[in-house]
């Protein structure tokens, strides 16, 4: 009889940070899948996060191992994890090996034990690992084979159990291997060398009855188990609300003055200049005026440590140690290697959500890329964009910092392209004039509302950024060799 309703599927969580948004909100509840890669990608550790974070008592996980070394020695680094809970083995986790029995009565010995166990308890999940060694030890034609596989799934899916085989398979046993086309679920996960990095990533190759995230996806291996970052994390932002008119002060009252009033709020600002021109310490006082004001924020570091940070701003009278300690303040130093933007952003969403923070600081965009995996560099543009994009639909206002050469009166304001992204910029740059070595400021775009022209001087001092007078006297300030207006009056 066809249902007169559509059947309702359950989702159950993976327990695996951000791996339920890739799939569409969960495992789909008495689903067949198979868990494929190559050794050392986290085949393993994926199945028994998922295990620890839903069995119990009454509705345990069987855990079957077929393996060449025993079930003690892998739960014994398995324990390791945070996410391994003591109190759930041989209660809601049982473990079972199969070894003997597929040497001894092979495929069909395999699936009257199979059969026993989840008959005996009635599992909720049920997990083979690794299912590739079952077959690979199998004497049965290829007839046979498929046989097992589907009488397996059969079973597994009328006693209403989840299930997971974990192989060792390559990508062009997709065509031709039975299982793939019994399967519900297709978890491909990967582990490739680039250059010295090694960069690890999941692709849902498969998933019956709902809509995954298409796409090869990074994820990583911590102390807490598995965690995965969507390739369009950021994306799903809620849209900018609508225009907000309130003005956040930089802590310079003159180029505060230059702006409008002010950076406009959930705005991003790019802050452009050679190195020495004092874009750091823009970004600081901008920081330091919102704690101020009762205003969280954040700065993500990628080329200084925070106690260096917090040593320089002190330096000018900035106290961030206290704010940082209270939770008012997060300083986020993002500078391991094999880094991704995914794993970045989700650091700053985290922190966004954890303080309230309405201003962050990228110090810097250079430093960015550099801690970035030599294959996350080529989508740098791409992800940054998501990043803005996810920050300032939250409200976040951010001034991100990135270091460009002189160029006499070019303006390539970003070696990246990426002047599009951002809302304003800030231009910090040296000129030579009367044989001394000068700096100048200017706003050259600010994309909600008007800002002074002019080019101001500005110093350095121990209350930190200064500026001076509009330099009105001098001509071709942006080439950075200006000449006196007297002079070019003169000139004949």
């Amino acid at each position: 009889m066809i249902p007169q309703e559509k059947v309702k599927i359950r989702k159950l969580p993976t327990g695996v940070e951000g791996l339920d948004e890739i799939l569409g909100g969960g495992i789909p509840e008495f689903s067949f899948n198979i868990i494929a890669g190559s050794p050392g990608c986290g085949k393993t550790t994926l199945a028994h996060q998922f295990a620890f974070a839903n069995a119990t008592p009454e509705h345990p996980a069987l855990y079957f191992t077929v393996l060449g070394e025993p079930s003690i020695k892998m739960l014994r680094y398995q324990q390791q994890y945070s996410f391994f809970d003591l109190t759930k083995l041989n209660a809601a986790v049982r473990f079972i090996n199969l070894s003997e029995i597929l040497v001894d009565r092979g495929l069909e010995g395999v699936l009257e034990r199979i059969a026993q166990e989840v008959a005996l308890a009635s599992p909720a999940i049920v997990i083979v690992d690794s299912f590739r060694t079952v077959i690979r030890r199998a004497v049965e034609g290829e007839m046979e084979i498929q046989v097992f596989i589907q009488n397996l799934g059969l079973l597994l899916t009328s006693w209403e159990a989840t299930t997971f085989l974990i192989g060792e398979y390559a990508e062009s046993e997709l065509r031709d291997n039975p299982v793939f086309t019994v399967a519900d679920g297709l978890f491909w996960l990967y582990q490739v060398v680039e250059r010295n990095s090694v960069v690890r990533k999941i692709q849902i190759m498969k998933l019956r009855g709902q809509t995954s995230v298409p796409g090869l996806h990074t994820f990583r291996i911590t102390n807490d188990g598995i965690q995965a970052f969507s390739r369009t994390l950021g994306l799903s932002a809620k849209p900018r609300k609508s225009a907000s008119n309130r003005r956040l002060s930089v802590g310079i009252p003159a180029l505060d003055e230059m702006l409008g009033g002010g950076i406009i709020e959930g705005d991003s600002l790019l802050v452009a200049g050679s190195s020495g021109t004092g874009k750091s310490l823009l970004a600081t006082q901008f920081i330091a005026e919102g704690l101020r004001n009762g205003e969280p924020g954040i700065v993500a570091l990628f080329e200084e440590r925070p106690d260096d940070y917090v040593q320089r701003a002190a330096a000018f009278g900035h106290d961030l140690q206290a704010p940082n300690a209270s939770g008012m303040l997060s300083i986020i130093y993002l500078r391991p290697l094999d880094l991704s933007v995914d794993e970045s952003m989700q650091g700053i969403l985290d922190a966004v959500a954890k303080t309230g923070a309405r201003r962050l600081v990228i110090d810097s965009l250079a430093g960015f890329e550099m801690a970035l995996s030599p294959g996350f560099r080529a989508d740098f543009r791409e992800s940054l964009y998501r990043m803005i994009y996810a920050l300032t639909g939250l409200g976040v206002t951010i001034i991100s910092t990135v270091e460009m050469q002189e160029a006499g009166a070019e303006s390539h304001f970003s070696t990246y392209s990426i002047s599009f992204l951002t809302d304003d910029i800030i231009r910090m740059r040296y000129v030579e004039i009367e044989g001394e070595l000068r700096k100048v400021i200017m706003v050259v775009k600010m994309r909600r509302g008007n800002h002074s022209k002019q080019i101001r001087e500005y110093e350095i001092t121990p209350q930190g950024i200064v500026l001076g007078e509009c330099l009105s006297q001098y001509d071709q300030l942006t080439t950075g060799t200006p000449a006196h207006t007297s002079r070019l009056k003169t000139a004949p």
